[in-house]
């Protein structure tokens, strides 16, 4: 047999892209240049955010006292963490807020409605989401505790916070009913928080009193300031 000398020598295959032997071409300059720039911007964008999220619960320190109300800002409340879900002090019941309204109906009479569990409706509507809206999420629950912390056990207020958060429940709860409810027009507003002490696992010995425990506060008179869509001055 003769040698492969004379054979005819074979072009490679075109690789997918077109180009022989499979090979890619290399990237231009300006799409290599946007590629780094874009690769830097989210280094630092990401470096900058586990910086203002490690900042915002460590210790008071130089950084802290002097940029501390810019991170607060940029953290709260998107990026806000809750540590009660763990130890040493978990938390170990289960709060709702409540809100029921007094009517002026139709014929010149009142009536009141039933409780309405506001934290139930937030807790249906991020069920399932998995995009739920920081609204729905810590708007009440926020309220809630900054109502708690600025009012002692008469529901006196302690200062202009005090004042503030009692506005803050009332505007929620007429944007949750609205102007008008069962066919009436609100006129005065009740809020209760209704606390309910988590089970113990079955497996433990811990012997908890599950009854929930109502806070109920005094009624509101709505104002026009209460509304939705009011404005504050």
């Amino acid at each position: 047999m003769g040698s492969g000398a004379g054979m005819a020598k074979t072009d490679p295959e075109p690789g997918p892209d077109g180009d022989e032997g499979g090979t890619r071409a290399p990237l231009s300059v300006p799409a290599q240049l946007v590629i780094a720039v874009g690769v830097a911007v989210a280094v630092v964008a990401a470096t900058l955010h586990l910086a203002a999220a490690f900042l915002s619960v460590s210790p008071p320190n130089t950084l802290t006292k002097r940029h501390g109300a810019a991170i607060d800002d940029y953290v709260y409340p998107e990026f806000e963490r809750v540590w009660k879900l763990f130890a040493p002090n978990p938390l170990q019941q289960n709060i709702a807020v409540q809100a029921r309204a007094e009517i002026r109906t139709p014929d010149g009479g009142t009536a009141t409605t039933g409780w309405r569990d506001l934290s139930a409706q937030d807790g249906a509507a991020i069920r399932h989401n998995p995009l739920p809206s920081h609204t729905q999420q810590n708007e009440l629950r926020r309220a809630w505790e900054f109502y708690v912390g600025s009012h002692d056990a008469q529901e006196r207020p302690q200062g202009a916070r005090g004042e503030l958060s009692g506005q803050y429940i009332r505007r929620i709860v007429m944007l949750r009913f609205g102007r008008e409810e069962d066919g009436g027009t609100v006129r005065r507003v009740q809020v209760r928080s209704a606390t309910t002490p988590v089970a113990p696992p079955p497996w433990s010995d811990e012997k908890i009193d599950t009854k929930t425990v109502y806070r109920v506060l005094p009624w509101w008179t709505v104002t026009a300031e209460d509304l939705p869509g009011a404005t504050s001055r």
